[in-house]
């Protein structure tokens, strides 16, 4: 059994967050475990309340976790603060940490800032450059990047820019009323297009969270990073495609479309 480590903020309605990221492992037949960042309050329309863990609670957790159970891949979603960033970074060099994935979450589907620009500078500064490959989204690649992106160039440019001043692969997701769902993986000096078509639903809440958990349940399992995101993008396009629809916002995907079996519905 591969093991991965998620280290992110919660959400109680269950499509983003921890939450997501443990359903991903599980639907990748990955053992998952969690080190929460914060208690988040939110639903489908939105964030309405942020609750930090102290950042030695937060080392105590991760100690927990990789003096017992040795994650095969690590994931990292919302880090809030300057204070728990240090502290993660810390502690994946402490142990050796393998395979992590960054996903720079700055901004909640609902709109909501989840991010203060101090953290937002440290992550740039302690945490990005011990990433195999970060994942952000148009608007996170404009702020890591300090630039605009309009089109596809753009894209390239700025993944150019990030990947070979913090030493990290980068995945610029596309979308955001840009392209067709096409993605762009900047790693060892070369361009890589993952080309998707883009799926008619409002319910995305989760997308990123999912899509670099199982981006790290691929590394998990030993496959290259390139496959890796092909897999995961794949996994992400028929979570969407169910058209799951819970929720009065933006609502979850469905993580267990193909789980079948006994458990199951018996299909």
């Amino acid at each position: 059994m591969r093991t991965a480590l998620t280290i992110a903020g919660t959400d109680p309605s269950g499509g983003a967050g921890i939450q997501a990221d443990l359903k991903t492992m599980t639907a990748h037949r990955v053992y998952g475990m969690s080190a929460i960042t914060a208690v988040v309050a939110q639903n489908t329309t939105g964030v309405t309340g942020i609750m930090e863990v102290t950042p030695e609670f937060l080392a105590e957790q991760l100690d927990d976790v990789f003096t017992d159970i040795f994650p095969d891949a690590v994931k990292i979603g919302m880090v809030s603060s300057s204070a728990l960033i240090k502290v993660i970074a810390e502690k994946l060099k402490q142990y050796h940490a393998k395979h992590i994935v960054l996903d720079p979450v700055m901004v909640a589907t609902a709109g909501s800032k989840l991010i203060s620009d101090e953290a937002i500078s440290t992550l740039k500064e302690v945490l990005i450059p011990l990433a195999d490959v970060i994942t952000p989204n148009i608007p996170e690649m404009e702020v890591l990047s300090g630039m605009t992106i309009q089109s596809d160039k753009d894209m390239e440019r700025a993944a150019k820019s990030v990947g070979d001043i913090c030493h990290c692969a980068v995945l610029c997701k596309g979308g955001h009323q840009l392209n067709d769902a096409n993605d762009l993986l900047y790693a060892d000096g070369e361009i890589l297009w993952f080309y998707g078509k883009r799926i008619a639903t409002s319910n995305t809440h989760g997308t990123g969270c999912t899509l670099s958990s199982a981006i790290a349940s691929n590394l998990a399992k030993g496959r290259g990073l390139a496959e890796s995101v092909r897999r995961a993008k794949a996994y992400l396009s028929g979570a969407l495609g169910d058209m799951l629809d819970l929720g009065k916002g933006s609502g979850p995907m469905n993580h267990a479309f193909a789980i079948v079996g006994e458990y199951g519905d018996g299909k």
